[in-house]
Formats: structure tokens, sequence, C-alpha cells
């Protein structure tokens, strides 16, 4: 592991022994898949509800029973891929061999030093790592009470970064893993830009071909990182099926996936999709949560009491949280975006009105209609902008141990303006949901409690959005 002043590298959290197992789902019946409508013919995205078996249904039961309510008794994932019910390969044939090929060179680049010290090195002179954990202290000041009394903010400053986001972290662990495969073409979604930028940006770093599907919709909110993917050498494929934005995107990655899989690498930018992206992707970003905690003893000589992160596919989030997971007294609190309301049926706040089922490769909670057709969700964040979120996010609801709410745009353009004025940090729209989750958090919590947020992005993108909407 490194020590303070550099990068952490990965190492992955479930058993070795689940290496070289060829993951399916565990034994149910055939999910009962229904057919999206004619208009979105094209759209890979599945909802599906499952009719388990007994066997399974006793299973899982006893797995749930098992764990309990000691998270570290919990499977994150277990050997099939799952996080309780969720998570698990629901994928063509076609790619199980090319899943099962990313899960068994993952694990053992785990424990290859060459691989460990290049990612840690170029975590650190090219990435920046160490991001700072910043105190906040007029946003601080903001948030006291009458009575002088209030909690103390820190901003894990993934806005720093290479790139301007969390994201390259992500997108440096899986280049280098394709580049052990053998894989010189790479493909990508983007919802922001902002993974579509890192990648275009280390395929520029190792010399890889690299295409990004982008949802029309986002291509024009997000013209600016357009630019600089095409500018970096990457080709910009616009997806105009479905609501032309990031769950659209995702369906053309895959499909391009299945038709070129010996080929090329898909470097998936959440912690979504088939096993073992959830997990890969969760543990490339772990080293944000690492960070915070060894900084956190370096400054006040404890942990936080309270996590706070944005939540659209949720990467920024698991990256921070999933430190913490097994210290049962750190609240973790995700913030997803409700749009123009929780009631307006215009919102992507996933894990607060989904319901479970199945969508690009997973079992998760998802936004779908009584017939299990998926809800276009909207967003002011194009980040945020996705009908389903990360399998461990589902299973950290449902076990109790994760907080999830959600803030409307309106909210998020506050927080956007009130942080640039008092902190001179202009926030991604994505992180804004998060930092406006303080206005409801901050007047319940005890003096003097520490919360870290996960400031995933800065906002020069975001720029031409809220011109629209902020009078300034």
């Amino acid at each position: 592991m490194a020590t303070s002043g550099t990068a952490s590298t990965f190492r992955p959290s479930v058993s070795a022994s689940s290496r070289l197992t060829h993951l399916r789902s565990p034994p149910s019946k055939v999910p009962l898949f229904t057919p999206l409508p004619s208009s979105r013919s094209r759209s890979f995205s599945v909802s599906c509800t499952i009719a388990k078996d007994p066997t399974f249904l006793m299973a899982e039961a006893e797995n749930t029973k098992t764990a309990g309510s000691d998270p570290t008794l919990w499977k994150r994932p277990d050997s099939f891929g799952r996080f309780g019910k969720f998570g698990g390969k629901y994928v063509p044939e076609t790619l199980m061999h090319a899943l099962s090929e990313l899960e068994t060179a993952f694990y053992s680049l785990a424990t290859d030093d060459d691989f460990q010290r290049e990612l840690a090195g170029i975590l650190k002179d090219y990435v920046g790592r160490e991001s700072p954990l910043y105190f906040a202290e007029r946003l601080t000041e903001h948030y006291r009470r009458e009575n002088g009394e209030g909690p103390l903010i820190y901003l894990k400053r993934e806005d720093l970064n290479h790139t301007g986001a969390h994201k390259i972290n992500n997108a440096v662990a899986q280049a280098l893993l394709a580049k052990r495969l053998g894989k010189k073409r790479i493909i990508a979604e983007t919802g922001a830009g902002q993974h579509g930028v890192a990648t275009a940006t280390v395929c520029a770093r190792f010399g890889l071909q690299c295409i990004i599907y982008m949802g029309a919709q986002d291509m024009e909110r997000q013209a600016l990182n357009v630019f600089r993917m095409r500018l970096l050498g990457a080709e910009v494929r616009g997806v105009h099926s479905g609501t032309a934005t990031l769950k659209d995107a995702t369906s053309e990655a895959i499909r391009d996936w299945v038709t070129n899989v010996e080929t090329t690498h898909y470097i998936l930018g959440s912690v979504a999709g088939p096993h073992p992206y959830p997990m890969m992707v969760r543990d490339f970003h772990a080293v944000i949560g690492k960070e915070t905690r060894r900084q956190a003893m370096e400054k006040w000589g404890g942990k936080p009491d309270v996590l706070v992160a944005c939540v659209g596919g949720g990467s920024n989030a698991m990256g921070l949280f999933h430190e913490f997971v097994d210290d049962t007294e750190v609240r973790m609190i995700g913030v997803e975006a409700a749009g123009f309301g929780l009631d307006s049926g215009k919102h992507a706040a996933t894990l607060t009105k989904g319901d479970v089922g199945v969508l690009h490769g997973a079992m998760s909670y998802l936004l779908q209609d009584d017939d299990g057709q998926i809800i276009e969700p909207h967003s002011i964040s194009a980040g945020l902008d996705y009908p389903g979120v990360g399998p461990e996010h589902s299973f950290l609801k449902d076990m109790g141990r994760a907080e999830y709410y959600s803030v409307t745009d309106e909210e998020a353009l506050e927080a956007f303006k009130r942080v640039s004025r008092l902190e001179g940090i202009i926030p991604a729209l994505e992180t804004s949901h998060a930092l406006a989750h303080l206005e409801k958090l901050c007047p319940t919590l005890p003096d003097g409690a520490r919360v870290v947020l996960n400031f995933s992005g800065r906002g020069d993108k975001d720029v031409q959005t809220a011109i629209k909407y902020l009078e300034v």
C-alpha cells in the first residue's frame, strides 16, 4: 500500500477463489423479458421481472440471514458477481468469455508488482494524486447555527485531478488493463462527458484507438467536452435513439462491444453493468476513500462522521464509501437527482422511486413502469440523467447501510452558485446535487461533526447550461 503523498493502488475486495469462475446468474427461471416499444427497438436496455425458483429464493434468504447487519460478513460481491440479489451477468453468450477474461486479468494484476508500480506512478505524476481534503471554511460558517454550533465541512477535491473529475482514476487503470489484454481499440459511453474526456485522454497517452458513444442531447448540452474529446483524437459517435442520453449511449457501446469483442475493450465508466465492472470500477476508484481515511487521521486523528456524494450510476460515491462500509459509525449518504420533483415524473431518483429490474447486464433498482418499460429520466445534470444505478448501491440501500436522498434541479443550481461564491470553486452540476443536500443535512448534525463531501468534478463544462437558468 502507498504511504502518504503517493497514489494508492487498487486491491480487489473479493475472494480470489472466484477469479477463474465463469460467472452466471444464480439458478432461477428464465427472466420474463419485456421488449421495448418499437420507438426504442434499437435500444439494448432491458427490464425484466424475475420468476425465481424456490431453491434460489431459499439460498438468497439464507445469505441475507447469515450476513445480517454486520458489514464485515457481507460478500461484495459473491462468487456469482452479486451483491445480495443485485448485480450478476445478464448478457449475451458472446460476452461471457470477454467478461471472464477481464475478471481473471483483474485479479492477476492485483498481485502484479510491475502493473501496480506503473499505475501508482501514473496516478501520482499524470493524474496528480493524491487529491486534497480541503476544509471549506466559509461553507462551514454558512451552516453555523445562531448558537455558534454546526458541522465542519471538508471537500475531497477530485475536481483537481487531470481532466477535472474522478473519472480519470478508473480510465487510467482500465487502459493499462486493456494493454495487458492486447486490446488496442477502446470504446466508452459518456453522459456529462467527463468519462469520455478521461477515456480519450488515456487513449491519447497510451496510443489507443478511442470511440466514445454519447447521447445527442448530451452532446448539445456538453459541447465543450465533445470538443475536448475530439481534440484528444477520439471519435465521438452521437446516439439519437431513445432519449438520446446516457442510457442510450451505454446501449450503443454494449452493442459495439458484442460486435467487436475480440479486438475491443469497453471502459465502462460507472459501477454499473455486468460483473466484474461494478467491482472493478469501484476498486479502481477506492483510492478516493483510502486517501480520505489517511488524510482524516492526519488532520483530526479520526474518521469522518458523515460521507456525502452524488449518485447517478454511482462511481464517485462508491469510490468514497467502499473504504468505510465496515465502519458502521460512519454515515454514508448518496444524493440523487430529483429533477423537477419526485412527484413530477421528471427525475432520476432511481433508489428513491425505482423498482428492481435488469438493465445493461445487471440487476438493480430502475425507473420503470408497471409493464417493466424504462421510464425516461430527467436531470439538469447529464451525469445523473440515468434510469439505473450501480448494484452495490441497491444492496447498501436494502441493507440499511447507506442513506439515499434526492435534490431538485433548482436546488442544485442554487448550490452551484452558493459554493462558487463562498469557496471560489465552481462545482460540476453533478457535485452540486451533493452540495445542495447540505441545506437539509447540516441543521440535523451535532456540533463539530465532520462531513466529507466528494467534490467529484469541476463545473467548467456546465457553465453554458447554468447561464440559461441563473441570473448572476
